[in-house]
């Protein structure tokens, strides 16, 4: 039986593709594109979305898989089968990026490591002359992105922030309606997010398992003990690794948002919220916040975050609500509606069978697929744009960064709106961290 390249890795769970890959040759790949234009990659963080990477990027075809790295020698294991029965060679493995890095023959790396990985790995890939595609938040902290920003520009690679809706078809057409007018001015964005996340526990300190490199997985974190209820999951909501709800789930949202707006940095940005669910275990962060950005010319985002209580907004368990001067839209990664100023629904896209689950923590499909392919059409000089550029990436991390910090410290943060720098002392002090020695990165 003939399968098709979309079908493989069509589920969530993509080792549920290992049987159907068997059915492909490295040759039906060749078919596609010319060798000249396959691009070998090389993937960092192989577990939930790293693992479903993997397989939009065989979807997407052109491309030679020719490396693996993670820090869970499991993994690593799993993947070779995934990779071999895709009809590729078995993959190089390691636990380290750096010797990951040292292959010459790797055009591109795609990073989906833990958040507090991001920045750096993606910096020490430029700095070894590789393209870069590397999972939002584009950085751990804001001083973080600046140095991944400069490094782009030093070494003139390709970097592209996974926030796939930037290559929805439907999302471009309906910001290219707002540039139009069809909404008039517009003015403000509500954005949200609901889950229903249950509780962290508490981690006994116990020996680290056989399976996994805690050294490696730390990198540039400075080192703590080893918990057994941080890896692989749940080191989202601890400051150390993480940097919550906001640059977890937010960044899609918020981005859309400044990008229908036509915003960059803010001028002030607020936050309420705070921890109400599963209150005895080890989850430092907010699970229930409001974050409001405003911008010049009396502009505002507002986004909802409920992330143990699955509150749906207009049947959507996530999306942005655009509201102009002659009506208001709605969007998400199904389509969008708009509406005239009476609320009659004037005009809608949407996408058949599209995806909208708050809580997949793989995201295969066609939208991840798109984002892919102009990643490596960028590459391949065949692109006429670049979807999600590094300094765009920057931008919406920050405001997450942003609202992080004004509610860690509690307080209003007022920003410089030309380049986002925050202003006082307790919102500078998370401005940044120090890494761990022998761990620093630069521009």
């Amino acid at each position: 039986m003939t399968i098709t390249r979309r079908k493989f890795l069509g589920t969530a769970a993509a080792a549920l593709g290992v049987a159907a890959a068997s059915t492909f040759s490295a040759s039906s790949y060749a078919r596609i594109f010319g060798a000249n234009e396959r691009v070998n990659v090389g993937f960092m963080g192989l577990h939930s979305r790293g693992e479903g990477l993997v397989g939009s990027f065989i979807n997407g075809g052109g491309v030679n898989i020719t490396n693996i790295c993670d820090v869970d020698s499991r993994a690593i294991s799993k993947t070779s089968m995934i990779i071999k029965g895709a009809g590729f060679k078995t993959p190089k493995a390691t636990a380290d990026i750096r010797t990951m890095l040292e292959d010459k023959n790797i055009d591109a790396i795609c990073i989906a490591a833990p958040d507090h990985w991001h920045a750096p790995a993606g910096v020490m890939g430029l700095e070894a002359g590789k393209h870069v595609y590397v999972e939002k938040p584009l950085s751990h902290n804001p001083h973080e992105g600046e140095i991944f920003v400069e490094a782009q520009k030093k070494h003139g690679k390709i970097v592209q922030m996974g926030n796939q809706q930037r290559s929805s078809v439907e999302t471009i057409e309906l910001i290219k309606h707002i540039r139009e007018g069809m909404l008039g001015n517009c003015y403000k964005a509500e954005t949200w997010y609901a889950n229903n996340r249950g509780s962290i526990g508490n981690g006994k300190s116990v020996p680290v398992p056989n399976w996994l490199n805690w050294e490696l997985w730390q990198g540039p974190a400075p080192r703590t003990q080893y918990k057994d209820n941080i890896v692989h999951y749940n080191w989202h909501w601890f400051w150390h690794w993480g940097t919550g709800e906001l640059c977890n789930n937010a960044a899609h949202e918020l981005d859309i948002a400044q990008w229908a707006l036509d915003v960059d940095f803010p001028e002030k940005v607020s936050t309420t919220g705070g921890r109400y669910y599963h209150t005895s275990d080890d989850w430092e962060m907010y699970d229930t916040i409001r974050a409001r950005f405003s911008f010049k010319g009396g502009k505002t985002i507002e986004w909802a975050g409920n992330s143990c209580n699955n509150i749906k907004r207009f049947g959507r368990g996530r999306g942005t609500l655009i509201l102009g001067t002659k009506g208001h839209a709605i969007v998400d990664r199904a389509g969008y509606e708009i509406y005239d100023v009476s609320g009659t629904l004037i005009k809608e896209r949407k996408v058949e069978g599209a995806a909208t689950s708050t809580n997949d923590l793989i995201g295969v499909g066609p939208l991840t697929e798109s984002h892919i392919a102009n990643f490596l059409d960028s590459i391949r000089g065949k692109a006429s744009k670049l979807n999600s550029p590094i300094d765009v990436g920057h931008v919406s991390t920050l405001l997450c960064h942003l609202g992080n910090i004004s509610y860690r410290i509690g307080e209003d943060v007022n920003c410089d709106p030309l380049n986002g720098r925050v202003q006082g002392t307790k919102a500078n002090e998370l401005w940044g961290r120090e890494f761990q020695s022998g761990w620093d990165i630069k521009a």
